[in-house]
This record gives structure tokens, C-alpha cells and sequence, in this order.
């Protein structure tokens, strides 16, 4: 077995789903590095069961290049896996397992391409960064970011590694979620004048989120690179009231948004809550102090935005033969990176189109030619 799968192997077995800690993992990358001589920083958690690393290969000092990841998974809760989830298993040249894909394929890449590079005189350090939490709020990102800075260290490009298939991806929109919480007046259903149905007014407030949504689809953005080419928004979660013979006390709606770049979360925030606070004004005031609504934001995740004479863009095109780059819809950390006042490229082994669901997998032929390319790009004049 190449060690590239090994190591992935590894990797799989620990369960970092985003609930649970992710440390024993990065432990064992921390000890891996360090078997090779890489001395890493490890970024943790305020309860210390979560945590980043930070490791250079080369002069610490120097901007380089910036190798991230994020360590953690999505849950398999309810989903009809053909073998164990936490075990790689392989199967007519694809391996099996959570995270296989999403992304722990490209953190193994890295470090079987380590014993490599280590001990060569590299003309430019190699920085590798991995996360926690990029399933949910990206907290990791905004902890690694925050202490990259604190270093002084402005990369030269960064390179992350989601699953593209190796195509080379420069845009992807914003994502954002927020929850609305609507209190009501309680009271016997047979009487409903004498009480504020709080599901009844949740119900005219996801009728204001679904125009804004309308408003955005009659209205894309031209010559987007996106698809769909406008800002989307999802109701995620609803819940609300006791019992069908009670006037619903309490109403509360999860709604994520997927901003287009050059649209933003907190501009279009602002217009549905000032347009749902002026709509029930009259409803809340008749029942105060006892009815209100809030709002709350959950995490900003900021779109990655193309740039000018990006040389991951261009070291990457050269050695693929492929420059063409694309945008994508769904969000990564790159946006956290790029505040960083660099260049970042997403780039990756395996397809989105296996992330998240049962049986996710990654071709080992991906694997091969990722391993590939990190060693030509690690190791040439261009980048190193």
C-alpha cells in the first residue's frame, strides 16, 4: 500500500466529526511531522479539546507557501454506509470512509510528501495549516488566521485543498446563517384575538425572506461565474408552539444565506429584519412587553474573490497544462485566508459531489496525482 494511503488511513480512523474534539488527530499529525524532524504549534481550543496546527518546513520568518486543510468531518448519523465509516476501505480502486474526500485526502498528500522535502535547502518555507470546525462556523480558520497574523507572516499564495478533481478554483460565494426567535401571546385556541400567535407572524416573516429570495433570483448577477448566478437563501430549521388547542407562544426559524460575491450577509440582514420589524410593529406593540423578536447572527463566512497575478494560479496552470480556473457555490475557508492580504487557490483531490454523503470516497488515481503535484509544486524554483 503507497504511503499516501496509509496515512490516509490513519486520518479516516479518527472520528472528527465537528461535534466531537478533534485533538487526537492533530496529535498524530503533530507526531508524524515530528518523526520527520518538522516541529509544529499547536493552536487549541479554550477547553483544549479542539485545536489547529501550524508547522513550517524552512525559514519561519519567510512568507512562502501556505498548505491548508481542515481536519474535521461531517456526522454519519443516518446515512446507510456500505462499510465502516471511520475504516478506509477499498473497493474496485476507490477507498471508502468519512473524510476520505472531505478533506483529509489532501492533508495525507501533504504529509507523505514531507519526508521529501525535509532537509532540502528550499528557496521558499513551506507552511502547512490545519484546522477545526470548517463544517460549521469555521472557527479554526478565524483561530489560525488570527495567529498567523500575530506571526508577521503575509504567505505568498495559499493552496487549499477542498475536493475539486485538481481543477483550480480562484471564486466561491459567502455563506451565512442567522435565527430569528418571535414570542408570542399564549391562550386558548377557541379565543385566538385575545392572543399573538407566534407561528402565525413566523409564517408572514419566511414569506419576507422568500421574496427577498424571489427578488434575487429575477435579478442575477451578469456574466457570473456562478451557479446559481444570485445570492440563495435556505429555511433550515423550523420550530415553534406546545399544542394544537394553545395560541403559539414561541416561533424560531434557522435561515442560512449563500451571499454572492460583491453581495454581502450583513446588507441584505438588515433589509429582511427592518422589513419584518416595521410589518409587526403594530402586532408586537399591542402585546408588550410581553411579545418581541430577535435576531441573532450564528458566523459570516466570507466569499473568496479572484485575484490579479496569483502565482498559485499560474505555478499550478503551468505544471497541469490546465489555467483555466472556475467558481464554485459552496464556501471554504479560503475567504479568511485571503483577509490575510494574500493570494489563495483551491485545489484538491476527489469530487464535492462525494462530500457528505454515505460511502464517500476518493479515487486512489486522485490521490496519485495529488501527491504529484504537491511534490512538483513544493519542490520547484517556482514556489520552492
Amino acid at each position: 500500500m503507497p504511503e499516501v494511503e496509509k496515512i490516509l488511513g490513519q486520518l479516516v480512523s479518527f472520528d472528527t466529526t465537528s461535534l466531537k474534539p478533534n485533538r487526537a488527530c492533530i496529535d498524530f499529525i503533530r507526531d508524524y511531522l515530528a518523526g520527520h524532524g518538522v516541529k509544529s504549534e499547536i493552536i487549541a481550543s479554550d477547553d483544549g479539546g479542539k485545536a489547529c496546527l501550524w508547522a513550517t518546513i524552512g525559514e519561519s520568518h519567510e512568507p512562502g507557501i501556505v498548505l491548508a486543510g481542515h481536519s474535521d468531518v461531517v456526522p454519519v448519523d443516518g446515512q446507510d454506509w456500505t462499510s465502516d465509516p471511520f475504516t478506509l476501505t477499498e473497493r474496485d480502486g476507490k477507498l471508502y470512509g468519512r473524510g476520505s474526500c472531505d478533506m483529509k485526502a489532501f492533508i495525507a498528500c501533504i504529509l507523505a510528501v514531507v519526508p521529501e522535502i525535509v532537509g532540502k535547502k528550499l528557496a521558499r518555507p513551506v507552511h502547512l495549516a490545519f484546522t477545526h470546525d470548517e463544517e460549521t462556523d469555521m472557527s479554526g480558520a478565524i483561530r489560525l488566521t488570527d495567529h498567523i497574523r500575530k506571526l508577521g507572516i503575509k504567505p505568498e499564495w495559499v493552496w487549499i485543498g477542498e475536493p475539486t478533481l485538481l481543477h483550480m478554483i480562484d471564486q466561491h460565494k459567502g455563506v451565512a446563517a442567522f435565527i430569528t426567535d418571535i414570542t408570542g401571546v399564549p391562550g386558548h385556541s377557541g379565543q385566538p384575538d385575545k392572543g399573538l400567535n407566534a407561528i402565525e407572524l413566523g409564517a408572514q416573516f419566511m414569506d419576507i425572506i422568500l421574496q427577498a429570495a424571489q427578488n434575487k433570483k429575477e435579478n442575477p448577477v451578469q456574466n457570473s461565474r456562478m451557479d446559481p448566478p444570485y445570492t440563495t437563501f435556505n429555511l433550515a430549521v423550523v420550530s415553534g408552539g406546545t399544542a394544537e388547542n394553545i395560541i403559539a407562544e414561541h416561533f424560531q426559524l434557522h435561515c442560512q444565506l449563500r451571499p454572492h460575491p460583491g453581495d454581502d450577509f450583513i446588507t441584505n440582514f438588515n433589509a429582511i429584519e427592518k422589513t419584518a420589524r416595521a410589518k409587526f410593529k403594530p402586532r408586537l406593540e399591542a402585546f408588550a412587553p410581553k411579545a418581541g423578536i430577535k435576531f441573532c447572527t450564528c458566523f459570516d463566512i466570507p466569499p473568496l474573490m479572484p485575484t490579479p497575478n496569483n502565482p498559485g494560479t499560474r505555478l499550478l496552470g503551468k505544471l497541469t497544462g490546465n489555467t483555466e480556473t472556475e467558481a464554485v457555490s459552496f464556501a471554504t475557508e479560503g475567504g479568511f485566508f485571503q483577509k490575510l492580504g494574500t493570494h489563495v487557490l483551491i485545489c484538491g483531490p476527489g469530487s464535492i459531489d462525494q462530500a457528505h454523503k454515505a460511502d464517500e470516497y476518493v479515487e486512489k488515481a486522485q490521490l496519485t496525482a495529488c501527491v504529484d503535484l504537491i511534490r512538483q509544486v513544493l519542490l520547484s524554483s517556482g514556489a520552492a
